[in-house]
């Protein structure tokens, strides 16, 4: 797996080797020592799945406090704007933002590191988008940050008019408030 760097400390792309001929592809999804050897240390504790529609923003969301998740994000099939904003206190690049095309056909994969808020818009028709999570989700202690937040001014690549919000994404605040 090839490592590129985000100017986000911690916040990766993963890029794998794919081997592919006339019959299809292969490549390995997640091989815990190479992981731990070029991005570092996680136990991975929860995997998830889920299947949107073009124009669907999630996001940008995080979990708070002891139950905060580092995440290792990717597409199976389709393609998304994967969206991770620093949170960390402290951090140089508090407030800011990588974003990344993920898609089936490109594989990349984002190592999102706790700490952030985390979102995607759908670019294709349908993408079906997996992630492993290395905490399990306490729902009381999620956040959110608006998708529109004008202070992060995140270019989701989808007309505004075509975007769809769950009910709860329509209301967060913005990362000033």
């Amino acid at each position: 797996m090839e490592i590129i760097e985000t100017g986000i400390e911690g916040l990766v792309v993963i890029e794998p080797k794919v081997f592919g001929d006339s019959r299809g592809y292969f490549f390995e999804v997640f091989n815990e020592r190479e992981f731990n050897e070029k991005v570092g240390r996680v136990r991975f504790v929860q995997d998830n799945e889920s299947k949107s529609r073009y124009g669907v923003v999630r996001g940008l969301h995080f979990q708070k406090g002891e139950f905060a998740q580092a995440k290792l994000v990717r597409v199976v099939s389709g393609a998304v704007l994967d969206v991770a904003v620093d949170l960390r206190e402290g951090s140089l690049t508090y407030g800011k933002y990588h974003a990344e095309v993920l898609s089936g056909e490109n594989h990349r994969m984002m190592f999102i590191p706790r700490g952030f808020a985390h979102g995607f818009s759908v670019l294709s028709e349908e993408v079906v988008f997996q992630y492993k999570c290395d905490n399990l989700y306490c729902p009381s202690s999620e956040g959110a940050i608006a998708w529109n937040d004008p202070t992060l001014a995140i270019d989701w690549r989808i007309p505004k008019e075509d975007v769809i919000l769950s009910e709860k994404d329509k209301h967060h605040p913005f990362l000033y408030e």
